[in-house]
């Protein structure tokens, strides 16, 4: 991944910084947000984000980016949001927790924003989440599922994808379960990344899993900023295990892959969490050929049959030189249209309003309808996809299939 500021390993730190720095951080006079004094609305609807454009999430970050920008210009070639043109501001944190913090708290009380979009991550959005919460206004927020992002008591903040990390791994069990037992993996290795959504997937997965009869073989979490694979792959390779899942960001999903490729050890499985839905960029990582029969779970599938997923698709391709359109980047695109639909239903940007609106309505997506609890998590669950043929599947649950055939065992690294 590319340079950046030195990033924690954990979200104790995000979680202190948020308290301490939010607790300086007063609404404006009389109560009143920013977003909320008197505007003129023939002036554009200005959007702050901040996101990880430079710094270990820079590949994700700039997906997000990308997905903003085509809903902007979506709905502004529509008319824009209440009659206004929507204007994006958007800063770079930099991958820095500390920068996020400082980059909402300026967007809400120097550029006084009328609203605000999430960042990447639950390691940047959990302090991004705390200063938007402190200054009651909402914040709904295109990746950062880690469970701890909702055990906090806050009312303004919601998830835009079907689900958290602790159930991610709920429709690839659905399918080890659904196998025969001479089927099923016998033994299973869980290498992840340090990260706060990535590892509850692993760790929910082996839990799942071992009452199964899948015995654990290796288990360990590697610092984000790990570049060197050799190791684990080599104990991997000793260890053979018939499935691998890893909770992989982008860089080190790739990482290993080559590692294991290097040392001729192939598994019968291979599931990875974020990083094959990392599109051509994955793809051309490890190579085509070596992304055929690979596992993750998703929340969103370019040949998905919801409302405008074909503009946004089309609108991608578009822009990008035909290339197909990331995970992350339709997480954004269907973020902005949660924070859309929410402004246009009360007819006005007010922040308890639109919270109040959310909480009690389900709005759909790109990625399908989203509903979310009190505490902002959503209500849906994940789609099992598959890499087969360089392109990806949706191959669970049956229902929303888009290929019957399921590659299993994997074939061998080419």
């Amino acid at each position: 991944m590319t340079a950046s500021s030195p990033r924690p390993t954990t979200v104790r730190r995000a979680t202190a910084l948020a308290a301490a720095l939010t607790l300086l951080l007063p609404l404006t006079a009389c109560g009143e947000r920013p977003s909320e004094q008197s505007r003129d609305t023939d002036k554009p609807l200005v959007i702050g984000t901040s996101l990880p454009l430079t710094g270990d999430f820079s590949q994700p970050g700039s997906e997000a980016k990308r997905g903003y920008e085509i809903w902007r210009n979506m709905v502004n070639a529509k008319g824009g949001v209440l009659g206004r043109q929507v204007q994006l501001k958007i800063a770079d944190d930099a991958s820095s927790q500390d920068t996020v913090v400082a980059d909402y708290t300026r967007l809400i009380t120097q550029d006084r924003v009328d609203l605000l979009l999430g960042t990447f991550s639950s390691l940047l959005n959990h302090p991004a989440s705390a200063v938007a919460e402190k200054n009651r206004m909402v914040f709904v927020e295109p990746a950062g599922g880690a469970p701890n992002m909702f055990d906090r008591g806050f009312k303004y903040l919601f998830f835009a994808q079907p689900a958290t990390a602790p159930r991610q791994a709920d429709v690839f069990v659905d399918y080890i379960k659904s196998l025969p037992a001479d089927q099923r993996p016998k033994t299973a290795a869980y290498p992840s990344q340090d990260d706060p959504f990535a590892a509850p997937v692993i760790e929910s997965m082996r839990q799942q899993l071992e009452p199964l009869g899948v015995r654990t073989v290796y288990r360990s979490t590697y610092p984000a900023d790990t570049t060197n694979f050799q190791s684990v792959a080599s104990t991997l390779a000793d260890r053979k295990p018939d499935l691998i899942a890893q909770g992989a960001v982008f860089e080190d999903g790739v990482g290993l892959v080559r590692s294991l490729k290097q040392l001729n050890y192939s598994p019968k499985m291979l599931f990875q969490t974020s990083a094959p839905s990392n599109s051509s960029q994955y793809a051309n990582g490890v190579g085509v050929a070596n992304t055929e029969g690979v596992f993750y779970t998703v929340s969103w599938n370019q040949a998905a049959k919801t409302p405008l997923n074909a503009e946004f698709v089309a609108a991608y391709k578009k822009a990008y030189n035909n290339a197909d359109p990331a995970e992350d980047a339709a997480d954004a695109f269907a973020a902005a249209q949660v924070l859309q639909a929410a402004v246009e239903a009360v007819g006005e940007v007010n922040q308890d309003k639109i919270r109040d609106w959310l909480h009690a309505n389900t709005v759909q997506t790109i990625l399908g309808p989203l509903s979310w609890k009190p505490t902002g998590e959503p209500n849906g669950k994940f789609l099992l996809a598959q890499w087969q043929s360089g392109r990806v599947q949706v191959v669970g649950p049956p229902n929303l299939a888009t290929s019957r055939v399921i590659i299993n065992p994997k074939p061998g690294w080419k």
